[in-house]
């Protein structure tokens, strides 16, 4: 079960002018659930996106980066689990090249201004007849009048799912130029889960107006503070991607700096809707049962802090410890130990469990019990803090524990 993760309803989400959805049952792993999913965008929409950086992005990647860099704009999305179309070919680029080519057949579009997108197993061949058998009705239940609430965008977040549990959907209302905006987002994930990117699959959409020079850095930006500070196993996907479009519905003056009021503002308001959906994914990580916070405080600079915070949430001991709910610490300094820092002076470092003082100048502090830290590891949300002693940098990423369940989902996987 997710780790205090509720499922979101329709009415928690919110419609986002110039985005209409539809979401199809095409048969392309398993019966009777929904795996295709369309996204239709208005002209004038501007879209931006951030991919995996495993050398083996898969087949709907690589063409998701051609025809961003084609200048052509982006009118449609296309996303299907049940096969990743990942370590395919030549056969896999032509089969993501040809879903474009008949979406933007059907909409009277470039082949260019649609983007693939693939989730689930790596290396077996996309059932490309299926796939194109479903897109009319796809297309057929976004043509369906778009109803005041977020339906559509709730039937999105189940249609990508894979091994998720629960759907990953959030949205929020906020105030720029004087007028109130919508951002909604979904997502997907729950193993394979690592930085660079750091979701499988996530699309998320604001009313804003923001130049299309600007959004690819604005995906970068919500990336580095959202999906680039979570790990569940340490395993980064081939088909990672997270994709920001702004429709320019809500009418305010188009936002051409990050660094102005209005881009503070913009970024202030859709920060939060991509740190849900990233902590939404390590919450439902496969067989977690421990949603953990990895603070690190006290480093020269954030990418040492970062160094540091990964070597805790990547290490598979002591996210087992973290699930035993047995107090074995010191895997903790050890991951610090090894984490690559250079010159670290391990007598400076510091350690809290939750309230518990458990290290102090590099050894067990005469105040702790192990008792003490029992009692935080037994709670099912958790707040490491590593002090370096060495600066004022501090960084956070959030992870999750390691379950029988998660060998098993695993092991399991493709049967």
């Amino acid at each position: 079960m997710p780790v205090q993760l509720n499922a979101p309803l329709a009415t928690d989400l919110l419609p986002v002018s110039g985005v209409r959805i539809g979401v199809a049952q095409a048969g392309i792993r398993k019966a009777n659930r929904k795996d295709l999913t369309v996204f239709l965008l208005d002209e004038g929409c501007a879209v931006g996106a951030v991919f995996t950086q495993n050398r083996y992005a898969a087949a709907p990647v690589q063409v998701c980066r051609d025809h961003l860099a084609s200048g052509q704009s982006i009118r449609a999305l296309v996303i299907n689990t049940g096969n990743a179309n990942a370590g395919t070919g030549e056969p896999g680029l032509a089969n993501a090249r040809q879903t474009c080519t008949a979406l933007a057949r059907s909409l009277g579009l470039h082949h260019e201004q649609v983007l693939p997108f693939s989730t689930g197993v790596i290396m077996e061949p996309l059932p490309l007849d299926r796939l194109l058998a479903g897109l009319p009705l796809a297309l057929a239940d976004a043509a369906q009048p778009q109803t005041e609430g977020g339906a559509q965008w709730l039937s999105a977040a189940q249609g990508i799912m894979t091994t998720d549990t629960l759907p990953k959907a959030f949205s929020q209302r906020f105030e720029l130029d004087g007028r109130t905006l919508s951002v909604t987002g979904i997502a997907k994930g729950a193993g394979m889960i690592r930085p660079n990117m750091a979701t499988m699959l996530g699309f998320l959409a604001t009313d804003a107006a923001v130049a299309p020079a600007l959004m690819n850095a604005l995906a970068r930006r919500l990336a580095d503070a959202s999906f680039n500070r979570v790990t569940v196993d340490g395993d980064t996907s081939t088909n990672d991607s997270f994709v920001v479009v702004a429709t320019g519905r809500a009418g305010n003056t188009p936002i051409t700096d990050l660094e102005s009021p209005a881009g503070r503002a913009l970024l202030a308001a859709l920060t939060p809707v991509a740190r849900q959906l990233a902590h939404a994914i390590v919450r439902d990580g496969e067989g977690a049962t421990k949603f953990i916070t990895v603070q690190v405080d006290g480093g020269r600079d954030a990418s040492e802090c970062l160094l540091a915070a990964y070597a805790v949430a990547h290490s598979p001991l002591v996210k087992t410890a973290f699930f035993a709910s047995d107090p074995n610490l010191g895997r903790i300094l050890a991951a610090v130990g090894y984490a690559g820092i250079h010159d670290l002076d391990v007598n400076g470092i510091d350690l809290h469990l939750g309230d518990v003082h458990v290290v102090s100048a590099g050894g067990r502090h005469p105040a702790y019990k192990e008792e003490d830290g029992q009692r935080v590891m037994k709670q099912a949300e958790i707040l490491v803090r590593i002090g370096l002693g060495r600066g004022t940098a501090s960084e956070t990423v959030w992870t999750c524990d390691f379950s029988h369940e998660y060998v098993t989902i695993n092991a399991d996987y493709r049967s």
